[in-house]
């Protein structure tokens, strides 16, 4: 079960920034999850026996570059800063199904007795990056840390082709386009009639961004603004203005401690802190080209589907939802396939979304996750669902959470 939660954030030049590396976030978030167990810090950060991390983004592929330098160790890295040397250190691969994914996984992990006490965390530094690269006296982010590490590789396979290269469909934007178009057609709209059901999409997540102290655009926008061409809101790819695309331009950081019952109780964290997985699934979707309908993302859905039923609630059960966001149709897929209205009154994220809130490189969901927990423990008994997607609707992990036992 999850027994604490973490977020930090900082924005340029705001009070309290202070350049912060992506493994100084991580820290940074891990330190808050401790305390955010009731439990003695000290004592939590002693018992992690294993500690897993999100990859960053300037180490997510073979040609990726780190400016500023960065932790040859991630996960020790951040274990380091809070005191914690477990046995085991994992770097899991890319994509921004990481983190539910590892929650999946390492709640198996421990329900099997191989583990007690995991901590899971990530973070990017992407907006200080960018700032700070040709700087003077810019900040060296470099690290080595001695250990073990468990390097999954960055999980690209089936991603890429060179027919997708030849026909330019080169990077996330451009191949989100093209499911969206299908969309369009299957729909039979004009452009502008779809442009119009972005907005209205979007435009909620924006009022949630607002709420949201660690938002990298907390700002409420019309549905009409989101999808008005302007300067500022500029084409990225037909049919995204920039404002309907993930903002991965952002300093933020999040974690997740679990452990078993056993260990909370001996670790002494009260049980009104504890929230367990009742459900969860991952699931990959064929390549790009190898899909019987550009439109939709059947793995996805089944993924979310099988998530419930393994929980044995419907989706009327629910009382928080966070579907990932980096571009609209992932979120529309997964309404589609559920029969969620898009504007559904329980809302369809608790952070404000990909666009809004921030897309911090793979480590999003972790930040829906920890929102998620945060509202289970307001409301006892309630279920919340995260869907985290990855690749290009290739990778689809998916939790059902609540304080039922």
């Amino acid at each position: 079960m999850l027994a604490g939660v973490g977020q930090v954030s900082e924005r340029l030049g705001e009070p309290g920034y202070l350049r912060r590396s992506a493994a100084d976030l991580a820290g940074d978030a891990a330190r808050a999850a401790l305390a955010d167990t009731g439990g003695d810090p000290a004592v939590l950060a002693a018992a992690i026996d294993t500690v897993a991390g999100v990859r960053q983004f300037e180490n997510s592929y073979p040609s990726a570059r780190a400016p500023l330098g960065r932790s040859d160790n991630f996960p020790r890295s951040v274990a380091r800063r809070i005191g914690a040397d477990p046995a085991r250190a994992v770097l899991e691969v890319s994509g921004g199904q990481a983190p539910q994914h590892l929650v999946n996984e390492f709640a198996g992990v421990i329900a099997a007795g191989d583990s007690s006490v995991v901590l899971l965390a990530g973070g990017e530094a992407i907006s200080t990056i960018r700032r700070c690269a040709k700087e003077e006296g810019r900040p060296d982010f470099s690290e080595s840390v001695p250990g073990s590490l468990e390097d999954r590789g960055y999980g690209l396979d089936g991603l890429a082709s060179a027919h997708l290269i030849a026909h330019g469909l080169i990077g996330g934007p451009a191949q989100y386009a093209v499911i969206e178009n299908a969309r369009r057609a299957r729909l039979g709209l004009s452009r502008s009639s779809y442009a119009a059901l972005m907005g209205s999409l979007f435009e909620p997540f924006t009022s949630v961004a607002a709420g949201n102290p660690h938002a990298a655009a907390p700002v409420r926008r019309s549905a009409a603004e989101l999808v008005r061409l302007t300067a500022a809101n500029r084409m990225i790819a037909d049919p995204y203005p920039r404002y309907v695309v993930a903002r991965e331009k952002v300093n933020q950081g999040a974690a997740v401690l679990l452990m078993s019952v056993a260990a909370a109780r001996r670790l002494g964290v009260p049980p009104e802190r504890w929230v367990f997985l009742h459900g969860h699934a991952d699931l990959r979707e064929r390549e790009l080209m190898s899909r019987m309908d550009l439109s939709a993302g059947p793995a996805s859905v089944l993924a979310a589907r099988h998530a419930l039923e393994v929980a044995g609630i419907g989706v009327d059960d629910l009382a928080t939802i966070d579907l990932y966001s980096c571009f609209p149709v992932p979120v529309f897929n997964i309404c589609d396939g559920l029969g969620l209205a898009v504007d559904d009154p329980r809302g369809l994220t608790v952070t404000g979304g990909l666009p809004f809130f921030g897309g911090p490189g793979n480590n999003y969901s972790m930040h829906a996750i920890a929102e998620t927990v945060q509202r289970a423990r307001r409301a006892p008994g309630s279920y919340g669902f995260v869907g985290a997607n990855g690749g290009v609707m290739s990778k689809y992990s998916a939790g059902v959470y609540s304080t039922r036992p």
